[in-house]
């Protein structure tokens, strides 16, 4: 049984930035025309896309693109059968039989948020094969959704006026992903999604985590920082989830920000190094610089004794 999607908006995180992107696509979606949130892994699409969803008031269905899928998976299937007999034995001499069997057909989330006028959110489109995603060019453009032909329904479906999608897609260099067929990317509203701001990186970690805003802060920035010196070419994810998991595991388990702190050098160091484009000694050779560096009283020289005693 398909049900709905529940969404919870008080873990959603506003900044001016984020309003800005959330107002743009509202207007969008307004207006008629479906969204796609595109930009490197981590940046927020997913988040920003399920609230955007739970804005427009109207049950929400969610998708994750995957290359096994097939149109069926998007629209419904054939299911069993239906077997109809009947035995008339009304006149003792005669026997009649009727035996019909039907086809049970099953709708799939797509279908049945072209129905009922439902906000379909449909994650990472493009890890699932252009040829299954045809199947919304006439869904976004004609408002008419095709199905496989069947005796027990209609083959056309009319597309409800309340009806929206919700796209989101990393970069086509990413593993695991397919190029876009320009004929749907032509359907919808592209919105690009950079790395979010420090402002905003450090209001999502302390809403998630429950540090306060002056660690949130520090390690928002000690991320950054690594990530600048350790990449080699432009990055396909930001920083964000890595700041998250050193802010909570920190918090967790009462590591203090010190550099001199085995623990939160270790901490440092498996959520880090694997992100790195780097060698793991080279790496390795970064952390320590950046963290040496930011413990030294040289990179936030400016900070008053606040900062300090929030660190410890």
């Amino acid at each position: 049984m398909t049900t709905v999607l529940n969404v919870s908006p008080e873990r959603f995180v506003s900044t001016p930035s984020v309003d800005r992107i959330t107002q743009r696509a509202q207007r969008y979606l307004d207006s008629g025309y479906s969204v796609h949130l595109r930009g490197p892994a981590g940046v927020g699409k997913t988040t920003l896309a399920l609230h955007l969803a739970h804005l427009r008031r109207q049950p929400i269905f969610l998708i994750i693109g995957d290359d096994e899928f097939k149109t069926s998976d998007l629209i419904g299937n054939k299911s069993g059968y239906t077997r109809k007999k009947l035995v008339d034995n009304y006149i003792h001499t005669v026997l009649k039989v009727e035996d019909e069997m039907k086809h049970n057909w099953t709708d799939s989330r797509l279908t049945l948020a072209c129905k009922e006028g439902f906000t379909l959110v449909y994650d990472e489109f493009n890890r699932s094969r252009p040829e299954v995603n045809n199947v919304l060019l006439s869904v976004l453009e004609e408002k008419m959704l095709v199905l496989p032909p069947n005796q027990n329904q209609s083959e056309y479906v009319q597309v409800d006026p309340k009806f929206r999608m919700i796209f989101t897609s990393n970069s086509e260099e990413w593993t695991g992903v397919h190029a876009t067929q320009d004929a749907l990317l032509d359907r919808v509203v592209t919105i690009g999604m950079g790395e979010p701001d420090i402002k905003t990186e450090q209001e999502i970690v302390i809403r998630k985590t429950g540090v306060n805003p002056i660690k949130a802060e520090f390690i928002v920035k000690l991320v950054r920082a690594f990530r600048k010196r350790v990449e080699k070419e432009h990055s396909k994810y930001c920083g964000l989830r890595s700041a998250l998991i050193i802010a909570k595991v920190c918090h967790d388990h009462d590591v203090p920000l010190d550099g001199k702190d085995s623990h939160f050098s270790d901490i440092c160091t498996d959520i880090l190094i694997s992100r790195s484009n780097l060698s793991t000694e080279e790496s390795m050779q970064q952390l320590n610089e950046v963290i040496e560096e930011f413990f030294s009283g040289e990179k936030f020289s400016t900070f008053d004794v606040q900062l300090t005693e929030g660190i410890k």
